[in-house]
């Protein structure tokens, strides 16, 4: 029998965290300090080193704002315990054994159906393979989300 893990362990995108945002913060700090150096001069260099350093910022503030991504996916998964709630409180069973049969999409879509629609929807999704979208025009009773970034 294999070791259980003791500890969680913090998640990393490596090309996100350790490769593209240390090379841009680099290439930034490097394109401003380089450009302090010849700027006022009106030549063609400082007018490089101004590029290279705004579009290194840039690109930094952009790498920056990929938080976004982990907060969506941080948003899927309350989303599928949301589900999950919903469908334990209308049928009084789980959806844990259903899960494994649908996607992520589905789960997702399914969130919009009213409670006395959830637990057929739900069927439907995984026997006829509904895509999110057939899901949705399948509900009757929707209820949109306005709370989703």
């Amino acid at each position: 029998m294999a070791a259980k893990p003791t500890k969680n362990k913090p998640m990393f995108y490596p090309w996100h965290h350790f490769v593209l945002l240390p090379a841009a913060l680099i290439l930034a700090i490097y394109g401003v300090r380089r450009y302090l150096d010849v700027a006022g001069d009106d030549s063609e260099i400082s007018r490089l080193w101004f590029t290279v350093a705004a579009l290194a910022v840039v690109g930094f503030g952009v790498l920056l704002m990929l938080r976004q991504h982990y907060a969506l996916t941080l948003q899927d998964r309350l989303l599928r315990l949301e589900v999950r709630q919903r469908y334990f409180e209308v049928t009084g069973q789980s959806l844990r054994p259903l899960e494994d049969k649908l996607k992520l999409g589905q789960i997702l879509a399914l969130r919009f159906a009213g409670d006395a629609e959830l637990a057929e929807l739900t069927q439907a999704a995984i026997r006829e393979n509904l895509s999110s979208k057939d899901i949705q025009a399948r509900i009757q009773d929707f209820h949109f989300d306005h709370m989703r970034v």
